[in-house]
């Protein structure tokens, strides 16, 4: 019989992050990640979230977490147009999309600003991307240019327009490719001026 110990650390190994649910999922007990962190072979990092006491974290470190967390949420808004580096912001909340109806997940230590999407506007425009040995999901630049106006009155206007500019202005998505999305969350009237202004 494999030792729960070394189950632990081989998965310490291959993952920076991982879950109580994971470990679960191979036979590792309670008791035993009770014991791995009192040790200080392990170090709890949030609520059912644990690491190597060596992981060092990178500038995506919150997502992996976040994700982790919220695990079908999305990467949207404010933290999308970071993680796609798109305008100047640099939020201190992991913005992550749930789909409504949907329990919101609690954290301890990650600051996760949770917001409800529904129907074709959560499960459209989403990338996966591999952080090191974990995936997380965000939406790409142009779903993320329309949710920007969708959700204005929670990120600023001046935010989306912003972020519009940027992305038409260093080609990092089409027109067309935008309208599709806004016309998906219904803000294409919205948008058209600034995007006629941009043209």
């Amino acid at each position: 019989m494999v030792d729960q110990k070394s189950i632990v650390k081989q998965l310490l190994l291959n993952n920076t992050i991982i879950s109580a649910k994971e470990l679960s999922s191979v036979g590792v007990h309670r008791e035993t990640i009770r014991r791995l962190i009192q040790t200080g072979e392990m170090i709890r990092i949030d609520k059912g979230l644990y690491s190597s006491p060596q992981f060092i974290p990178n500038e995506k470190y919150s997502l992996i977490i976040a994700q982790k967390i919220v695990t079908r949420g999305v990467v949207c808004l404010l933290s999308a147009l970071s993680f796609h580096e798109v305008g100047t912001q640099n939020p201190s909340e992991v913005w992550m999309a749930i789909s409504r109806p949907s329990r919101v997940p609690r954290t301890d230590n990650t600051p996760v600003k949770i917001i409800t999407f529904s129907g074709a506007s959560f499960t459209e425009g989403i990338e996966t991307h591999q952080i090191d040995n974990d995936q997380i999901y965000v939406y790409c630049i142009s779903k993320t240019i329309a949710d920007c106006f969708k959700y204005r009155n929670k990120i600023g206007l001046d935010v989306a327009i912003e972020a519009l500019k940027d992305v038409i202005q260093n080609k990092r998505a089409t027109i067309d490719e935008i309208i599709h999305y806004a016309e998906i969350c219904r803000v294409k009237e919205i948008l058209r001026p600034y995007m006629e202004s941009l043209a």
